[in-house]
């Protein structure tokens, strides 16, 4: 009589790269074991309230999977199931929507859900469609954190997934715009994401051609402030581009900024207040292969950054992006690269330069990705390159979609 057991968990230590690992544990299906998170702090050990409510979001669109944690949060154990999506009857409404509610106390951009949630989204059994909500959805970029805005999801990272095959019933909807509140807490915002192509597996890519840039394109935007910071935005980040691309088009988003509860113990019972106020803008530049690089830049919560320096700061930003060199930015190499490390059994390429793949980020991913048995990325210098970019060999490992028939 045999007996199958699960697989030992694959250990690690530190709260870092915690929703990589995660997302890279559900498309293989290996448990993971994270310990020793925030151990050393006297403050907040253990998991953050954003890094619970990614957790609580990818139980929900997911069916069997363990999570368990320590009493202090400093250890988790994740036990991966089948991606089911937002179907009806795990987690979703009627309609087939997710709603899912950040905390007031969270103080990371919605980018940080997006992101990992398009990774997990082709492969998932049925469409995903997810509603983010509460007090703590923040669609413009986190200067605190890091984090992208929803516009750079939209128009950076979305177009990429084309190249894999992927590009079907694929939406970003911005229903309500918010900054980063008050000690870059909440923010009030709505976003929903519309991810309805899964595929069998992505198709293999040979991203080696980054061309020449031949337009660019953004959005500023202001919520609960005078739209003359966005005409003072755009300028100013014209005065920049357009020496280098006449091509160049900014558009004007202006919004009230959101009402939320107000949470504060002299405000009266359903008193609500304005918390996301503020501005930004976002732009990004497209080559004549396709390829694109972006910038964010978003005002502080505490205010005090005049709109032109915050639009001549994205334009910086985009140009200095450009002269990494490659076909993939910093922002999106670790999309690119999972997708390519779990796709068919062949090699795929890509171009990135040699500032991109010296990144933490992407190192990590390389790290984790051997973890969980994927073959080891093949380097070698582009040929007749005056940058001194760099040749990424990729083999995939023919995960799949485990939950997709075969047409």
């Amino acid at each position: 009589m045999s007996t199958t057991t699960s697989p030992p968990p694959i250990r690690f230590t530190g709260s870092k790269y915690l929703v990589q690992r995660l997302v890279v544990s559900t498309l293989t299906g290996r448990p993971i074991r994270i310990s020793q998170i925030r151990s050393n702090s006297t403050t907040s050990p253990g998991l953050l309230p954003h890094e619970i409510s990614f957790l609580r979001l990818l139980d929900t669109i997911t069916n069997g999977s363990l999570i368990e944690f320590s009493m202090t949060g400093t250890t988790l154990l994740y036990r991966p199931g089948l991606l089911t999506g937002s179907a009806q009857g795990y987690g979703a409404d009627t309609s087939g929507v997710l709603k899912h509610e950040l905390p007031r106390e969270c103080t990371r951009g919605v980018s940080y859900y997006l992101l990992p949630l398009c990774l997990l989204a082709p492969f998932s059994k049925a469409a995903l469609n997810v509603l983010f909500t509460g007090a703590g959805v923040i669609t413009s970029s986190t200067p605190s954190t890091g984090d992208i805005s929803v516009d750079t999801v939209r128009t950076a990272i979305l177009p990429l997934y084309r190249s894999f095959g992927i590009e079907n019933n694929i939406e970003l909807r911005i229903l309500r715009r918010s900054n980063p509140g008050p000690g870059n807490r909440g923010g009030g915002g709505e976003v929903q994401l519309l991810f309805g192509h899964q595929v069998r597996l992505p198709k293999t890519v040979h991203l080696l051609n980054p061309g020449r840039v031949k337009s660019i394109k953004g959005v500023a935007y202001a919520t609960g402030v005078s739209a003359a910071n966005n005409a003072r935005m755009i300028e100013a980040a014209r005065g920049v581009l357009n020496p280098f691309v006449a091509n160049t088009y900014i558009f004007s988003d202006v919004s009230s900024a959101p009402l939320v509860p107000d949470g504060s113990k002299t405000a009266q019972p359903g008193a609500k207040r304005k918390i996301g106020v503020g501005f930004g803008i976002s732009l990004v530049a497209e080559s004549s292969t396709g390829a694109l690089w972006s910038a964010d830049v978003a005002s502080p919560p505490e205010g005090g950054v005049p709109p032109e320096d915050v639009g001549r700061g994205a334009a910086y930003q985009l140009l200095e992006t450009i002269s990494k060199g490659g076909y993939v930015s910093a922002v999106a190499a670790p999309t690119v690269l999972t997708l390519m490390a779990m796709g068919s059994e062949d090699v795929g390429r890509v171009k990135m330069g040699r500032d991109v793949l010296g990144t933490k980020e992407v190192v990590s991913l390389a790290r984790d990705l051997r973890a969980f048995g994927a073959s080891g990325w093949g380097l070698r210098d582009a040929d007749e390159d005056e940058q001194g970019d760099v040749v990424v060999s990729v083999v995939g490992r023919g995960v799949g979609n485990v939950g997709r028939k075969i047409a």
